[in-house]
């Protein structure tokens, strides 16, 4: 999953890796339903990597 995004997203690398990973998750959890907020200082980036999903991202 968390290679899709990043794949998606035209990103790679480690720096993204984490990242990715709580992108996977939190638009599998919007997907089934749930409300889905992410906090992060790096809006930027996690917004490239939700992008097409329902998730709400909140600098922090």
């Amino acid at each position: 999953m968390a290679r899709d995004v990043l794949k998606t997203a035209g990103l790679h690398g480690h720096k993204y890796a984490i990242d990715a990973i709580l992108a996977a998750v939190a638009g599998q959890e919007a997907a089934q339903g749930a409300e889905a907020t992410v906090f992060t200082s790096d809006t930027d980036d996690m917004n490239q990597l939700l992008a097409g999903h329902p998730v709400r991202v909140e600098k922090v």
